[in-house]
Protein backbone atom coordinates (compact mmCIF):
# COMPACT_ATOMS: atom_id res chain seq x y z
CA UNK A 1 0.00 0.00 0.00
CA UNK A 2 1.25 3.35 -0.82
CA UNK A 3 1.70 5.94 2.36
CA UNK A 4 0.10 9.70 2.28
CA UNK A 5 3.76 10.71 2.28
CA UNK A 6 4.54 8.57 -0.77
CA UNK A 7 5.85 10.84 -3.66
CA UNK A 8 4.53 10.03 -7.57
CA UNK A 9 6.83 11.05 -9.99
CA UNK A 10 5.48 11.73 -13.51
CA UNK A 11 7.87 11.22 -16.46
CA UNK A 12 5.05 13.49 -18.76
CA UNK A 13 1.81 15.76 -17.59
CA UNK A 14 -0.56 13.56 -20.07
CA UNK A 15 -4.25 13.24 -19.83
CA UNK A 16 -3.98 10.07 -18.11
CA UNK A 17 -1.51 11.44 -15.83
CA UNK A 18 -2.86 14.22 -14.80
CA UNK A 19 -5.99 12.38 -13.52
CA UNK A 20 -3.91 10.14 -11.58
CA UNK A 21 -2.65 12.77 -9.94
CA UNK A 22 -5.98 14.24 -8.71
CA UNK A 23 -6.44 10.93 -6.85
CA UNK A 24 -2.93 10.82 -5.35
CA UNK A 25 -2.65 11.70 -1.24
CA UNK A 26 1.01 12.65 -1.19
CA UNK A 27 3.76 14.86 -3.80
CA UNK A 28 3.59 14.57 -6.70
CA UNK A 29 5.92 15.49 -9.25
CA UNK A 30 5.85 16.01 -13.14
CA UNK A 31 8.36 16.81 -15.70
CA UNK A 32 8.37 19.27 -18.17
CA UNK A 33 9.82 20.84 -21.55
CA UNK A 34 8.70 23.86 -22.06
CA UNK A 35 7.61 27.21 -20.97
CA UNK A 36 4.27 26.16 -21.54
CA UNK A 37 4.25 22.52 -20.05
CA UNK A 38 6.22 24.31 -16.99
CA UNK A 39 2.77 26.53 -16.55
CA UNK A 40 0.49 23.65 -16.75
CA UNK A 41 2.23 21.91 -13.73
CA UNK A 42 2.30 24.07 -11.79
CA UNK A 43 -1.07 25.40 -12.74
CA UNK A 44 -2.54 21.55 -11.27
CA UNK A 45 -0.11 22.68 -8.46
CA UNK A 46 2.52 20.13 -8.94
CA UNK A 47 5.85 20.12 -8.12
CA UNK A 48 7.79 21.01 -11.54
CA UNK A 49 10.89 19.56 -12.73
CA UNK A 50 12.83 19.99 -15.81
CA UNK A 51 13.99 17.36 -18.23
CA UNK A 52 16.97 18.89 -18.48
CA UNK A 53 17.88 18.99 -14.79
CA UNK A 54 19.30 16.02 -14.08
CA UNK A 55 19.88 16.70 -10.15
CA UNK A 56 16.68 17.75 -9.85
CA UNK A 57 15.77 14.60 -11.87
CA UNK A 58 17.77 12.68 -9.64
CA UNK A 59 16.80 14.05 -6.19
CA UNK A 60 12.93 13.54 -7.26
CA UNK A 61 12.98 10.12 -8.07
CA UNK A 62 14.62 8.76 -4.80
CA UNK A 63 11.59 6.68 -3.14
CA UNK A 64 8.99 7.72 -5.83
CA UNK A 65 6.53 5.37 -7.42
CA UNK A 66 7.22 6.46 -11.24
CA UNK A 67 4.57 6.59 -14.28
CA UNK A 68 6.18 6.80 -17.75
CA UNK A 69 3.59 7.98 -20.01
CA UNK A 70 5.96 9.73 -22.71
CA UNK A 71 5.32 8.12 -25.84
CA UNK A 72 8.56 6.58 -27.66
CA UNK A 73 9.94 8.31 -30.63
CA UNK A 74 12.74 7.42 -33.51
CA UNK A 75 15.36 7.62 -30.55
CA UNK A 76 13.29 5.52 -28.50
CA UNK A 77 11.68 6.26 -25.01
CA UNK A 78 12.86 9.41 -24.05
CA UNK A 79 12.50 8.09 -20.36
CA UNK A 80 15.22 5.96 -20.68
CA UNK A 81 17.57 8.11 -21.70
CA UNK A 82 16.76 10.42 -19.17
CA UNK A 83 16.20 8.55 -16.28
CA UNK A 84 17.19 4.76 -17.12
CA UNK A 85 20.42 5.98 -15.19
CA UNK A 86 18.50 6.48 -11.84
CA UNK A 87 16.47 3.18 -11.32
CA UNK A 88 17.88 1.30 -8.40
CA UNK A 89 16.00 4.49 -6.87
CA UNK A 90 12.34 4.90 -7.16
CA UNK A 91 9.37 2.33 -5.55
CA UNK A 92 8.19 1.37 -8.27
CA UNK A 93 8.08 2.11 -11.95
CA UNK A 94 5.05 1.61 -14.04
CA UNK A 95 5.47 2.03 -18.31
CA UNK A 96 2.26 3.15 -20.07
CA UNK A 97 2.10 1.00 -23.86
CA UNK A 98 -0.34 0.36 -25.78
CA UNK A 99 -2.64 -2.95 -26.79
CA UNK A 100 -1.35 -2.07 -30.62
CA UNK A 101 1.53 -4.55 -29.56
CA UNK A 102 -0.37 -7.47 -29.82
CA UNK A 103 -1.29 -6.18 -33.61
CA UNK A 104 -4.02 -7.74 -35.20
CA UNK A 105 -5.97 -10.46 -33.77
CA UNK A 106 -9.20 -11.13 -36.28
CA UNK A 107 -11.45 -10.27 -33.52
CA UNK A 108 -9.48 -12.72 -31.02
CA UNK A 109 -9.01 -12.34 -27.14
CA UNK A 110 -5.97 -10.51 -26.13
CA UNK A 111 -4.15 -11.75 -22.72
CA UNK A 112 -1.04 -10.91 -21.23
CA UNK A 113 0.49 -14.07 -22.27
CA UNK A 114 -0.25 -13.14 -25.99
CA UNK A 115 2.82 -12.85 -28.14
CA UNK A 116 3.34 -9.41 -29.15
CA UNK A 117 2.83 -8.91 -32.77
CA UNK A 118 3.09 -5.44 -33.89
CA UNK A 119 2.09 -4.37 -37.03
CA UNK A 120 3.28 -0.86 -37.12
CA UNK A 121 6.05 1.29 -36.64
CA UNK A 122 4.40 3.42 -33.65
CA UNK A 123 3.57 -0.27 -32.03
CA UNK A 124 6.97 -1.36 -32.16
CA UNK A 125 8.66 1.41 -30.59
CA UNK A 126 6.15 0.44 -27.73
CA UNK A 127 7.90 -3.33 -27.62
CA UNK A 128 11.39 -1.62 -27.68
CA UNK A 129 10.25 0.62 -25.03
CA UNK A 130 8.55 -2.44 -22.68
CA UNK A 131 12.29 -4.79 -23.20
CA UNK A 132 13.85 -1.87 -22.17
CA UNK A 133 12.21 -0.86 -19.01
CA UNK A 134 12.01 -4.57 -17.96
CA UNK A 135 15.62 -4.95 -18.91
CA UNK A 136 16.81 -2.22 -16.73
CA UNK A 137 14.25 -3.50 -13.70
CA UNK A 138 12.76 -6.70 -13.63
CA UNK A 139 10.15 -5.42 -11.54
CA UNK A 140 9.01 -2.90 -13.72
CA UNK A 141 5.13 -2.61 -14.44
CA UNK A 142 4.02 -2.46 -17.94
CA UNK A 143 0.28 -1.17 -18.23
CA UNK A 144 -1.35 -1.83 -22.20
CA UNK A 145 -3.60 0.67 -22.91
CA UNK A 146 -6.98 0.85 -25.63
CA UNK A 147 -8.26 3.62 -27.38
CA UNK A 148 -8.54 6.28 -23.96
CA UNK A 149 -11.28 8.50 -23.97
CA UNK A 150 -13.04 10.82 -21.34
CA UNK A 151 -14.00 14.40 -20.70
CA UNK A 152 -12.82 16.65 -23.32
CA UNK A 153 -12.05 13.78 -25.77
CA UNK A 154 -14.69 11.66 -25.95
CA UNK A 155 -16.90 10.81 -29.14
CA UNK A 156 -19.46 13.70 -28.16
CA UNK A 157 -16.39 15.76 -28.81
CA UNK A 158 -15.77 14.81 -31.86
CA UNK A 159 -19.28 14.75 -33.16
CA UNK A 160 -19.35 18.35 -31.77
CA UNK A 161 -16.81 19.58 -34.31
CA UNK A 162 -18.41 18.38 -37.19
CA UNK A 163 -17.48 15.67 -39.98
CA UNK A 164 -17.63 12.62 -38.13
CA UNK A 165 -18.18 9.45 -40.29
CA UNK A 166 -20.15 6.03 -39.18
CA UNK A 167 -18.05 4.01 -40.80
CA UNK A 168 -18.64 0.30 -41.30
CA UNK A 169 -15.94 -2.43 -41.34
CA UNK A 170 -17.88 -6.34 -40.82
CA UNK A 171 -16.61 -7.47 -37.41
CA UNK A 172 -14.43 -4.79 -36.21
CA UNK A 173 -14.34 -4.34 -32.78
CA UNK A 174 -11.96 -1.83 -30.52
CA UNK A 175 -11.61 -1.79 -26.99
CA UNK A 176 -11.57 0.97 -25.07
CA UNK A 177 -10.96 2.78 -21.35
CA UNK A 178 -12.41 5.93 -19.53
CA UNK A 179 -9.18 8.24 -18.32
CA UNK A 180 -10.70 7.87 -15.14
CA UNK A 181 -11.05 4.09 -14.75
CA UNK A 182 -7.18 4.09 -16.36
CA UNK A 183 -6.45 6.42 -13.41
CA UNK A 184 -7.75 4.41 -10.54
CA UNK A 185 -6.60 0.87 -12.13
CA UNK A 186 -2.83 2.57 -12.47
CA UNK A 187 -3.65 3.77 -8.28
CA UNK A 188 -5.08 -0.17 -7.31
CA UNK A 189 -1.62 -1.79 -9.53
CA UNK A 190 0.78 0.27 -7.06
CA UNK A 191 -1.50 0.31 -4.13
CA UNK A 192 -1.17 -3.51 -4.02
CA UNK A 193 2.78 -3.61 -5.50
CA UNK A 194 1.01 -5.94 -8.15
CA UNK A 195 4.36 -6.42 -11.21
CA UNK A 196 4.28 -7.34 -14.60
CA UNK A 197 2.40 -7.07 -17.38
CA UNK A 198 -1.57 -6.08 -17.41
CA UNK A 199 -4.53 -4.78 -19.67
CA UNK A 200 -6.09 -2.32 -18.05
CA UNK A 201 -9.58 -1.40 -20.34
CA UNK A 202 -13.62 -1.85 -20.19
CA UNK A 203 -15.97 -4.44 -20.15
CA UNK A 204 -17.06 -4.30 -23.66
CA UNK A 205 -15.08 -4.57 -27.13
CA UNK A 206 -17.70 -2.36 -29.32
CA UNK A 207 -17.65 -1.91 -33.08
CA UNK A 208 -16.73 1.88 -33.79
CA UNK A 209 -20.30 2.47 -35.75
CA UNK A 210 -22.16 1.31 -32.51
CA UNK A 211 -20.40 4.10 -30.70
CA UNK A 212 -20.33 6.55 -32.99
CA UNK A 213 -24.21 6.08 -33.35
CA UNK A 214 -24.48 5.92 -29.42
CA UNK A 215 -22.47 9.48 -29.32
CA UNK A 216 -24.89 11.36 -31.63
CA UNK A 217 -28.17 9.91 -29.47
CA UNK A 218 -26.77 11.31 -26.28
CA UNK A 219 -26.56 14.53 -28.01
CA UNK A 220 -30.13 14.12 -29.31
CA UNK A 221 -29.03 14.40 -33.14
CA UNK A 222 -29.76 11.92 -35.76
CA UNK A 223 -27.48 8.81 -36.43
CA UNK A 224 -25.75 9.28 -39.62
CA UNK A 225 -26.02 6.41 -42.16
CA UNK A 226 -22.76 3.61 -41.93
CA UNK A 227 -20.13 4.50 -45.01
CA UNK A 228 -18.71 1.45 -46.00
CA UNK A 229 -14.82 1.56 -44.79
CA UNK A 230 -13.68 1.31 -48.24
CA UNK A 231 -15.82 4.34 -49.04
CA UNK A 232 -14.69 6.18 -46.27
CA UNK A 233 -12.68 9.21 -46.10
CA UNK A 234 -9.89 8.15 -43.67
CA UNK A 235 -6.30 9.12 -43.02
CA UNK A 236 -3.32 6.65 -42.96
CA UNK A 237 -3.39 6.72 -39.24
CA UNK A 238 -6.81 6.29 -39.23
CA UNK A 239 -7.17 3.32 -41.69
CA UNK A 240 -4.04 1.59 -39.49
CA UNK A 241 -6.88 1.57 -36.73
CA UNK A 242 -9.13 -0.24 -38.73
CA UNK A 243 -6.40 -2.53 -39.94
CA UNK A 244 -6.46 -4.46 -36.08
CA UNK A 245 -9.50 -6.36 -34.92
CA UNK A 246 -9.26 -7.09 -31.02
CA UNK A 247 -10.74 -7.59 -28.00
CA UNK A 248 -8.71 -6.87 -24.76
CA UNK A 249 -8.93 -8.89 -21.35
CA UNK A 250 -8.80 -7.17 -18.14
CA UNK A 251 -9.02 -10.58 -16.07
CA UNK A 252 -5.73 -10.22 -14.73
CA UNK A 253 -5.43 -6.91 -13.33
CA UNK A 254 -8.89 -7.21 -11.65
CA UNK A 255 -7.41 -10.63 -10.09
CA UNK A 256 -4.89 -9.10 -8.78
CA UNK A 257 -6.21 -5.75 -7.40
CA UNK A 258 -9.90 -6.61 -7.09
CA UNK A 259 -10.53 -3.76 -9.62
CA UNK A 260 -13.17 -2.66 -11.31
CA UNK A 261 -14.13 -0.38 -14.09
CA UNK A 262 -16.59 2.60 -12.84
CA UNK A 263 -17.63 2.56 -16.33
CA UNK A 264 -18.24 -0.85 -17.91
CA UNK A 265 -18.86 -0.21 -20.85
CA UNK A 266 -19.05 3.09 -23.45
CA UNK A 267 -22.32 3.66 -23.11
CA UNK A 268 -21.99 4.21 -19.22
CA UNK A 269 -18.88 6.37 -19.28
CA UNK A 270 -20.37 8.85 -22.42
CA UNK A 271 -23.07 9.37 -20.11
CA UNK A 272 -21.21 10.24 -17.24
CA UNK A 273 -19.00 12.85 -19.20
CA UNK A 274 -22.66 14.58 -20.45
CA UNK A 275 -24.04 14.54 -17.43
CA UNK A 276 -20.99 16.09 -16.16
CA UNK A 277 -21.31 18.88 -18.47
CA UNK A 278 -24.81 19.48 -17.67
CA UNK A 279 -24.26 20.03 -14.04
Amino acid sequence: MTEASDKLFLFGLGYVAQALAALWRGEVVATYRSDDALERVKAAGLTAVSVDDDQGLADALVGAHIIISAAPNQMGCPALSKIGSYVPEPKSITYLSTTGVYGDLGGGWAFERTPVAPRSERARRRVDSEQGWLALRQDARIVRLPGIYGPGRSPMDRVRRGGVQRIIKPGQVFSRAHRDDIASGLLALINHGAIGVFNLCDEEAAPPQDVTAYAHQCLGLPVPEGIPIEDANLSDMARSFYAECKRVSNAKLKAATGWRPQYPTYREGLRAILAAEQR
